[in-house]
């Protein structure tokens, strides 16, 4: 136990009271069971006039293992459930007969910066990162922290940091009394070792953070500070319920006394951890990291190459889309096209989306001006002899991307990586004419790639360890979570995608309003409802992709005429203002009153429905989400069979990063546990027997729901080819 803490006492007169457990001092039982024994030996001592606590290797704390959280537990007695917030953190630190003060580098988030709460000052370096991360993974803070920081920095913005778990540095901390002071790394116990005895001295004041009230706002201000956190928390996430437990817990500190609240704080922290929101939200936190852990790779230890420089071959909205993302992040971009009509269009296009950028709030003036620095046209190759990325966005013609991966083999540096974002040919054949099959890989951003953060890196047997490693890393810069793949022809990620958006269009031309459908989709939890999300793609963009899935799998696809008759009307989505919805000048979206009398029945007329049209007009929310969701489910599955991710997890992830997917349910295969294979299996089966084969459920859901097995559960069939 002795070993996750330290104890050192100076000639002082201050214990340096140090948490070991790297490589982020995470808290855990032991942790706090070592901490707190060597805290009293320490207050113990005649020879010890004031405590500093601090972390290992320049890191306070990262908190909690998050591993202790979405258990089964039992029922706890008073004692259990006060031990840690309590009886340690406010009966031992806080009311410690010497001075505490926590000497902060690195992280000190969750518990590690509630430990720091309770002692009696806080000193930091400027780098240092705070906060209360807890309600990411569906608890609340638990030893003291609802309390403890409205008290030091005012509601309001306690509120923000614990709500928003948002992290703040150093400087910002001081700026709100946080932290008491800054001090660089290499003198921060000093510093803190002279605080506390300046406290112990009464040089300096005694604070217990508990029982602060100046930072507080007055009564009646601060109930109308609440009740907007409950109103705005309602309305961002409707379908959970933690954030308004949190602030019901700090309410009853500010109204009432808050040790007492204390005890309430531990009782929903013990509620909290069991709940499903919670599992899902560890589940996701997991997944996300499992997700670059790569069979055969992440063993060798390669560090990533640097890529400065990347070129774009071809025209379209795609090319023009990612060569305004990479500029953004400060990538040198080379457009290349065949002529200087079509190299003007796609540089505008270019240009044009970084001043949508700008007028959009999501850029400045000075980062417009240098993403046009970035950017530059070409229509040969002499350019290419210092680019370390070529991303292939050519028309779908095997030959001509072929003759263009030979080209780049002759022009292009031996550590220059070639991708292509085509779905259509598999990168075998593209990579055919050349001799360096080694460094070719694919990558897929999604249907919105500016708006996701998520990217798609497609890898053969053949494609180098050193390349993959080098495609995650550019996709991390790009601030974007890359999921590795096997080759195969298709998307995988934006095949559920438009599977997803196609289901609503079969639904809306079966008589369900659109508008009731991304109701549905949004109170569920979806970032976007599906007809938002094509008017932000546009029509010219999700005809084009959807044509090319209905022809590779025309047998389990849906052929829509809906978006030809509004393009006929001359709506593209939002670039043109009109879409499903209408759109003011600054891009608000508004339902059109004359969507579905004018134009979706004209499409269900002319689509020849032969199913009683009346019948889905009659589903509830949960039945059109079914019907919508299920059949991206059903794809994914698909998808697990084949072999084509590493873990069905990873498609969980994709479906929360790439389609909008609510992280609070686990992703799309997790959500699955909620219901069974058995229920999926018979609800795909039905609406196959009434609206056709692209409700049919695959092999790997007809397998499951025969074993009784959830979709989860891989088995050897579904095993990766990665």
């Amino acid at each position: 136990m002795a070993r996750k803490t330290a104890v050192e006492v100076g000639a002082d007169g201050v214990a340096v009271v140090t948490i070991k457990n790297p490589p982020l001092n995470l808290l855990s039982v032991d942790v706090i069971l070592s901490l707190k024994e060597n805290i009293e030996g320490v207050l113990s001592r005649d020879d010890v006039k004031a405590i500093v606590i601090t972390g290992l290797n320049g890191k306070f704390s990262g908190g909690f293992d998050v591993t202790v959280f979405g258990g089964i537990q039992g029922k706890k007695t008073n004692k259990e459930l006060g031990f840690m917030s309590i009886q340690f953190v406010t009966d031992t630190l806080e009311a410690a007969k010497k001075p505490l003060v926590a000497a902060i580098d690195g992280p000190a988030f969750g518990g590690g910066l509630e430990i720091a709460l309770a002692c009696h000052a806080r000193i930091s370096t400027s780098s240092a990162q705070l906060g209360l991360t807890e309600l990411q993974y569906g608890i609340l803070p638990g030893l003291g922290g609802t309390q403890r920081l409205p008290r030091l920095v005012g509601l309001q913005k306690a509120l923000e940091m614990i709500l928003m778990s948002k992290r703040v540095n150093g400087e910002e901390a001081l700026r709100l009394s946080l932290v008491d002071a800054i001090a660089p790394a290499d003198k921060l116990l000093k510093v803190a070792r002279q605080w506390s005895l300046d406290i112990f001295e009464c040089r300096r004041p005694w604070v217990l953070s508990l029982y602060k009230t100046d930072k507080l706002e007055p009564m009646g201000e601060a109930k109308a500070i609440l009740n907007s956190a409950r109103i705005q928390a309602q309305r961002q996430n409707p379908n959970v319920m933690h954030p308004l437990v949190c602030i019901d817990v700090i309410e009853q500190g500010i109204v009432s006394d808050p040790r007492n609240a204390l005890w309430k704080e531990a009782e929903a922290l013990q509620e909290l951890r069991q709940s499903s929101t919670c599992r899902s939200l560890v589940h996701t936190f997991f997944s996300q990291r499992q997700i670059f852990k790569i069979p055969g790779i992440s063993l060798m230890n390669l560090q990533p190459r640097k890529i400065s420089k990347v070129a774009i071959i071809g025209g379209g909205l795609m090319s023009s889309e990612i060569a305004t993302m990479l500029t953004l992040r400060n990538y040198q971009v080379i457009l290349k096209e065949k002529n200087e009509k079509n190299l003007s269009e796609e540089i505008s296009r270019a240009k044009e989306n970084l001043q949508n950028q700008v007028k959009h709030g999501k850029a400045t003036q000075n980062d417009l001006e240098k993403a046009f620095s970035l950017l530059s046209g070409v229509l040969d190759y002499d350019y290419f002899k210092e680019v370390d990325l070529v991303i292939e966005a050519e028309t779908e013609s095997l030959s001509l991307k072929q003759e263009i991966f030979a080209e780049l083999e002759k022009w292009c540096p031996q550590h220059c990586i070639f991708t292509s974002n085509s779905s259509t040919f598999s990168l075998r054949s593209v990579g055919e004419r050349t001799k360096c099959q080694n460094r070719i890989a694919r990558v897929h951003f999604c249907l919105l790639p500016a708006g996701m953060p998520f990217m798609e890196i497609v890898r053969t047997e053949g494609t180098s360890p050193q390349v993959t490693v080098d495609l995650i890393d550019f996709g991390r810069k790009l601030r974007k979570t890359p999921i590795v793949v096997i080759d195969r022809k298709g998307c995988t990620v934006n095949d559920m995608f438009v599977t997803y958006l196609l289901a609503a269009i079969l639904l809306s031309e079966r008589g369900v309003e659109v508008y009731k459908i991304d109701q549905a989709l949004e109170s569920f939890g979806m970032q976007f409802g599906p007809f938002r999300i094509i008017d932000m793609i546009g029509f010219q963009a999700f005809v084009a992709i959807s044509k090319m899935f209905v022809e590779r799998i025309p047998d389990r696809s849906y052929k829509s005429i809906l978006l030809s008759v509004l393009q006929h009307h001359e709506r593209e989505g939002r670039c043109n203002g009109k879409g499903f919805y209408k759109y003011d000048n600054c891009g608000k979206a508004y339902p059109d009153p004359e969507l579905n009398n004018k134009y979706i029945k004209k499409a269900g007329n002319l689509s020849n429905v032969t199913v009683d049209a009346a019948k889905p007009t009659k589903l509830s929310d949960t039945e059109i989400v079914e019907m919508i969701l299920f059949p991206a489910l059903n794809e994914a599955c698909r998808i697990i069979f084949q072999g084509i991710v590493i873990r069905s997890s990873d498609l969980d992830v994709a479906s929360v990063l790439g389609i909008g997917f609510p992280t609070y349910r686990g992703g799309i295969i997790y959500w699955s546990n909620s219901f069974g294979s058995n229920y999926v299996h018979s609800r795909l089966e039905k609406w196959s027997e009434e609206y056709g084969d692209f409700f049919k459920p695959c092999d790997y859901i007809l397998q499951k729901s025969a074993e009784g097995i959830s979709l989860e559960k891989e088995t050897n069939q579904a095993k990766s080819k990665l």
